[in-house]
């Protein structure tokens, strides 16, 4: 059983480094944005076991770090986390839902009907492209 809740960004910042960015200081996984951003964890047995941040731009919503512990990949926490910041910023009356997309979790991104806009860059040796998802009905 999984449930969401909104946590502060302190409390992003394990998984953040654990999963996205082994090696790097936990400190270090703390962006100035977070505190204009909202923040949701998801949780199983009292235990966090994936995060995700999301900031508001106008219309359009970005999220940002999405990271679930390794030992519960695979088991449809990265899906219940989008279905839910989906829901979020639809009710917040928002437009578009985007990222910037790991290459290697382009894949898992498509399959939640998020296309792939061409923006492509790297960063620290790791290479992005930017994904997005209109959130109005056609």
């Amino acid at each position: 059983m999984i449930s969401i809740e909104q946590i502060t960004p302190h409390l992003t910042w394990q998984l953040r480094r654990d999963v996205l960015y082994p090696g790097e200081y936990k400190f270090n996984m703390e962006m100035p944005e977070d505190e204009h951003g909202y923040h949701f964890g998801a949780f199983t047995e009292n235990k966090l076991v994936g995060v995700v941040s999301l900031f508001k731009n106008g219309n359009d919503w970005q999220f940002r770090k999405l990271a679930v512990d390794e030992a519960w990949q695979g088991k449809g926490i990265g899906k219940e986390l989008l279905n839910y910041i989906t829901g979020f910023a639809i009710e917040e009356h928002g437009e578009r839902l985007w990222c910037n997309a790991r290459t290697s979790a382009i894949g898992f991104y498509k399959k939640y009907d998020f296309a792939q806009t061409g923006a492509q860059f790297s960063k620290k040796g790791v290479d992005y492209v930017i994904m997005e998802k209109s959130l109005v009905s056609a």
